[in-house]
């Protein structure tokens, strides 16, 4: 099952996950769900008016949340942090969250659920409202700070060369390591934003970067994968189908999709792109190349 869509910020609230009285100034979209397909992943954007608010609350899911525009105020493991363009919040099952926008910029972003909410004609509930906290200090998140654990700050890859390159002294640079780590292959950067290293255990999202000439073969997973398409034009194969994505449009593969993505312009493209549940250690791609040729030496062999 895979699905195709648009994304832009002209839509109105889909009443889904209405919070009545609880928010005000807040609207809500859902572009990736069980009406698309979906049986694990929610992806939805959100909008959140100057004055706007969702009260103080935690969910029976796990979510995370990357920032499009505006700098909200987020109630993130019991402080109050400003967050802009680029920052991304992972709120863990239970965990404590609100959002405010004190600014006269409508706040905007991309957020991930699994397992999906439930639907208001369920009949249960997932997500319960709490007393506000009784310290309204914010503070300007400081991504270096350890004890700043479930957020951080990543606004896309340069291109390759200049990504790789090394600067600055050998001594004293921002330190870095496999938990910071840009994955590169194939002319595609990835950088993996939230994941097991942030905290999270049933999700991930991450940044792609694909360089002229970047190519990913075909291949699936024991997953669902989301696109979020941000920049730039790419060509694609899904199921056998030729397509391409540009900026404004949303990709849904389900488990055991086949799909590709070959960059064939001279642009740079990027995406924000979601996993849910969270890749397995192992196995988390198939090559059907790998197995065909495998299946090509076997009849060679007359084994079969």
């Amino acid at each position: 099952m895979y699905f195709a869509g648009k994304w832009d910020w002209s839509f109105v609230d889909d009443g889904v996950h209405n919070y009545g009285a609880h928010a005000d100034g807040y609207t809500r979209c859902g572009l990736v769900g069980s009406r698309t397909g979906a049986v694990h992943t929610e992806l939805a954007l959100c909008r959140l008016a100057p004055g706007g608010r969702v009260d103080r609350h935690v969910h029976s899911f796990e979510q995370c949340a990357y920032i499009l525009g505006g700098r909200p105020v987020v109630e993130l493991d019991g402080r109050q942090f400003q967050l802009s363009l680029g920052d991304y919040v992972l709120f863990s099952v239970a965990a404590a969250h609100a959002w405010r926008n004190p600014g006269d910029e409508e706040v905007r972003w991309l957020e991930l659920s699994t397992p999906q909410p439930l639907s208001p004609s369920s009949g249960r509930e997932d997500t319960y409202f709490l007393p506000l906290l009784s310290t309204p200090v914010v503070e300007a998140p400081n991504f270096q700070d350890p004890t700043v654990g479930h957020a951080g700050r990543y606004l896309g890859t340069p291109p390759q060369l200049e990504a790789l390159a090394l600067s600055g002294p050998v001594r004293g640079r921002t330190p870095a390591g496999m938990d910071t780590a840009l994955l590169a292959y194939s002319g595609i950067s990835i950088k993996m934003l939230v994941d097991f290293n942030l905290g999270a255990e049933l999700l991930t999202m991450f940044m792609v970067d694909y360089e002229p000439g970047g190519a990913a073969q075909l291949h699936d997973h024991p997953f669902e994968e989301a696109y979020f398409f941000l920049d730039g034009e790419i060509e694609a194969e899904i199921e056998g189908e030729k397509m391409s994505f540009r900026a404004g449009d949303i990709l849904f593969c389900g488990v055991g999709v086949l799909h590709g993505f070959f960059n064939t312009s001279a642009g740079r493209v990027r995406w924000i792109e979601t996993q849910a549940p969270q890749p397995p250690r192992r196995h988390s791609y198939r090559w059907p190349a790998h197995w065909e040729q495998l299946g090509a030496q076997v009849r060679r062999d007359g084994s079969a």
